[in-house]
């Protein structure tokens, strides 16, 4: 076989690998939308599809802050305790009103933001280390305020979570409106531009002359937020407050619809689009998996398969 020809077949794979990660996702929706069509019960009633928006909402919501987190050439693996910790803090304060409440699970998450953005900004810690012991703290911490469910009583997190405008969920609105909000501050704003640089490469970034600690720690505020929010968000469509099962593995979740989505583990791009379509075929995906009375253990493996067929597409087209 000639250099030439063989030339050839490596651009023609390049290029495969590129349509893969970049519109695969969309691809795997389309696929499983088609399967569920063909062999799934009442899947294109109007109650199934608001069902699976409704779900997928919290886990859009969390992979938006592990995007930005992710674009950095980081990750938040406490985005999970996160949420629990929102959930308890919900149940501690609503006592004393549901905005008071509120505030409390936003401001919780946002010191576990300032928390892991300190350790990997100013300290040197490698994210997956800071968040990891902040994963374990907060989860314990959740706990210790909240040690078993409790009910949530209160009409106002239940409207929000049962709730809907012209037929569409608060739930799906509020996510739709972050997507749009996050990929504005991406693609349009000086912190966005400054967020991928240094996830491109961060000593060039600090040559630049770039603010690289005070972006890394917005960045990881911004996903304990986001991550609080989808801690309320699901705690109002439970109408119940359960730090212990809450958030359990929504990490991995965000994570593989951030990198099944296209945003590569080694920063210096964040695609929002693709993020979105991410958590709709994680969510098709399992919901396809129990409506055919398989174990919910299959849907791990599936994710980790999706996470690795990602991974390795975007390793192979890197060698080129």
């Amino acid at each position: 076989m000639s250099e030439l020809t063989l030339g050839r077949a490596a651009v023609d794979r390049d290029r495969l690998l590129r349509l893969l990660q970049d519109y695969g996702v969309y691809l795997g929706v389309a696929v499983l939308l088609l399967v569920n069509i063909a062999f799934t019960p009442h899947f294109l009633s109007a109650e199934n599809f608001r069902t699976q928006a409704v779900q997928v909402a919290p886990v859009l919501i969390v992979a938006l802050g592990m995007a930005l987190a992710i674009g950095s050439e980081g990750v938040d693996l406490s985005v999970g305790s996160v949420m629990a910790l929102a959930t308890s803090l919900i149940s501690l304060y609503l006592g004393y009103g549901a905005w008071i409440a509120l505030i409390a699970a936003l401001v919780g998450g946002v010191l576990v933001g300032v928390a892991n953005g300190a350790l990997v900004a100013f300290i040197g810690v490698q994210p997956i280390v800071a968040t990891l012991a902040l994963m374990v703290a907060g989860r314990g911490l959740a706990l210790v305020l909240l040690p078993q469910l409790k009910d949530v009583r209160d009409p106002g997190l239940r409207s929000l979570g049962t709730g809907d405008v012209l037929g569409i969920p608060y739930l799906v609105l509020i996510a739709a409106a972050l997507a749009l909000l996050v990929a504005f501050v991406v693609r349009r704003t000086t912190f966005g531009r400054q967020l991928l640089a240094i996830g491109d490469s961060r000593p060039a970034a600090q040559l630049a002359g770039l603010p690289v600690r005070r972006v890394l720690v917005l960045v990881y505020v911004l996903s304990g937020a986001l991550a609080a929010v989808a801690g309320v968000l699901a705690t109002a469509r439970l109408t119940a407050s359960d730090p212990t099962s809450l958030g359990n593995l929504m990490e991995l979740s965000a994570i593989t619809a951030v990198v099944v989505g296209g945003t590569p583990l080694t920063g210096g791009r964040v695609r929002i689009g693709g993020t979105v379509a991410g958590a709709v075929l994680i969510q098709l995906l399992t919901a396809t998996l129990i409506k055919h009375d398989l174990p919910p253990s299959w849907t791990q493996i599936a994710q980790a398969v999706v996470i690795v067929l990602a991974v390795y597409a975007a390793r192979e087209r890197g060698k080129r």
